[in-house]
Protein backbone atom coordinates (compact mmCIF):
# COMPACT_ATOMS: atom_id res chain seq x y z
CA UNK A 1 0.00 0.00 0.00
CA UNK A 2 1.41 3.62 -0.72
CA UNK A 3 0.17 6.52 1.52
CA UNK A 4 0.73 10.42 0.59
CA UNK A 5 0.32 13.08 2.88
CA UNK A 6 0.18 16.70 2.42
CA UNK A 7 1.37 19.03 4.79
CA UNK A 8 1.86 23.12 4.55
CA UNK A 9 -1.72 24.66 4.09
CA UNK A 10 -3.39 27.51 6.05
CA UNK A 11 -4.31 30.83 6.14
CA UNK A 12 -2.28 33.32 4.67
CA UNK A 13 -3.48 36.95 3.02
CA UNK A 14 -3.43 37.83 -0.65
CA UNK A 15 -0.16 38.25 -1.65
CA UNK A 16 1.58 36.24 0.81
CA UNK A 17 3.23 32.61 -0.05
CA UNK A 18 2.28 29.17 1.23
CA UNK A 19 4.83 25.78 0.15
CA UNK A 20 2.81 22.49 0.48
CA UNK A 21 4.51 19.21 1.01
CA UNK A 22 3.42 16.31 -0.16
CA UNK A 23 5.35 12.55 1.06
CA UNK A 24 4.73 9.35 -0.52
CA UNK A 25 5.87 6.04 1.80
CA UNK A 26 4.69 2.59 2.16
CA UNK A 27 5.55 -0.20 -1.47
CA UNK A 28 7.01 2.09 -3.42
CA UNK A 29 9.12 0.61 -6.80
CA UNK A 30 8.99 3.88 -8.84
CA UNK A 31 6.65 6.89 -8.89
CA UNK A 32 6.02 8.56 -11.88
CA UNK A 33 3.99 11.96 -12.36
CA UNK A 34 3.41 14.10 -9.41
CA UNK A 35 0.66 16.37 -9.39
CA UNK A 36 -1.27 19.03 -7.38
CA UNK A 37 -4.95 19.63 -7.86
CA UNK A 38 -7.18 21.52 -5.83
CA UNK A 39 -11.30 21.66 -5.45
CA UNK A 40 -12.73 25.14 -4.50
CA UNK A 41 -15.98 24.51 -3.24
CA UNK A 42 -18.82 24.38 -5.75
CA UNK A 43 -16.54 23.75 -8.32
CA UNK A 44 -14.63 20.82 -10.17
CA UNK A 45 -11.28 19.60 -9.20
CA UNK A 46 -9.08 20.94 -11.28
CA UNK A 47 -4.72 20.10 -12.23
CA UNK A 48 -2.45 22.94 -10.48
CA UNK A 49 1.10 21.50 -11.49
CA UNK A 50 2.61 18.60 -12.62
CA UNK A 51 5.95 17.12 -12.39
CA UNK A 52 7.64 14.02 -13.94
CA UNK A 53 10.31 12.23 -12.50
CA UNK A 54 12.60 13.38 -15.01
CA UNK A 55 11.73 17.03 -13.67
CA UNK A 56 9.40 18.39 -16.67
CA UNK A 57 7.02 20.62 -15.73
CA UNK A 58 3.32 22.15 -16.38
CA UNK A 59 1.19 24.51 -14.90
CA UNK A 60 -2.45 25.82 -15.25
CA UNK A 61 -2.39 29.37 -17.21
CA UNK A 62 -3.99 30.50 -13.82
CA UNK A 63 -0.90 30.01 -11.51
CA UNK A 64 1.94 30.44 -14.19
CA UNK A 65 4.52 32.62 -12.82
CA UNK A 66 3.38 32.46 -9.43
CA UNK A 67 3.57 28.74 -8.26
CA UNK A 68 7.09 26.38 -9.09
CA UNK A 69 6.56 22.53 -8.45
CA UNK A 70 9.63 20.67 -7.58
CA UNK A 71 10.17 17.07 -6.21
CA UNK A 72 13.08 15.08 -4.03
CA UNK A 73 13.03 12.01 -5.72
CA UNK A 74 15.46 10.19 -3.00
CA UNK A 75 12.48 11.53 -0.43
CA UNK A 76 9.70 10.65 -2.65
CA UNK A 77 8.46 14.00 -1.99
CA UNK A 78 6.53 16.52 -4.39
CA UNK A 79 6.50 20.15 -3.39
CA UNK A 80 4.39 23.11 -4.23
CA UNK A 81 6.05 26.83 -3.83
CA UNK A 82 2.84 29.26 -4.25
CA UNK A 83 4.11 32.74 -4.23
CA UNK A 84 1.56 36.20 -4.95
CA UNK A 85 -1.17 34.00 -3.81
CA UNK A 86 -5.05 35.58 -4.59
CA UNK A 87 -8.28 34.69 -3.09
CA UNK A 88 -9.04 32.57 -6.26
CA UNK A 89 -6.44 30.10 -5.22
CA UNK A 90 -8.67 28.82 -1.98
CA UNK A 91 -8.69 25.46 -2.19
CA UNK A 92 -8.48 21.85 -1.03
CA UNK A 93 -5.27 21.10 -2.57
CA UNK A 94 -4.54 16.94 -2.80
CA UNK A 95 -1.55 15.65 -3.98
CA UNK A 96 -1.39 12.60 -6.83
CA UNK A 97 1.13 10.71 -7.34
CA UNK A 98 1.27 7.45 -10.21
CA UNK A 99 3.27 4.81 -8.46
CA UNK A 100 4.40 1.45 -9.86
CA UNK A 101 4.90 -0.72 -6.47
CA UNK A 102 6.57 -3.56 -8.39
CA UNK A 103 8.54 -3.61 -11.73
CA UNK A 104 6.11 -5.97 -12.83
CA UNK A 105 2.63 -3.81 -11.87
CA UNK A 106 1.70 -1.36 -13.95
CA UNK A 107 1.48 2.18 -12.35
CA UNK A 108 -1.69 2.60 -10.34
CA UNK A 109 -3.37 6.57 -9.38
CA UNK A 110 -2.64 7.37 -5.08
CA UNK A 111 -4.36 10.65 -3.65
CA UNK A 112 -2.93 12.21 -0.83
CA UNK A 113 -6.03 13.58 1.83
CA UNK A 114 -6.20 17.02 0.83
CA UNK A 115 -4.81 20.35 2.52
CA UNK A 116 -6.57 23.57 3.39
CA UNK A 117 -5.34 26.87 1.46
CA UNK A 118 -7.28 29.93 2.19
CA UNK A 119 -6.33 33.09 0.85
CA UNK A 120 -7.98 36.22 2.44
CA UNK A 121 -8.08 39.19 0.51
Amino acid sequence: QVQLVESGGGLVQAGGSLRLSCAASGSIFSINAMNWYRQAPGKQRELVAAITNGGSQNYADSVKGRFTISRDNAKNTVYLQMNSLKPEDTAVYYCNALVRTTAWRPSLDYWGQGTQVTVSS
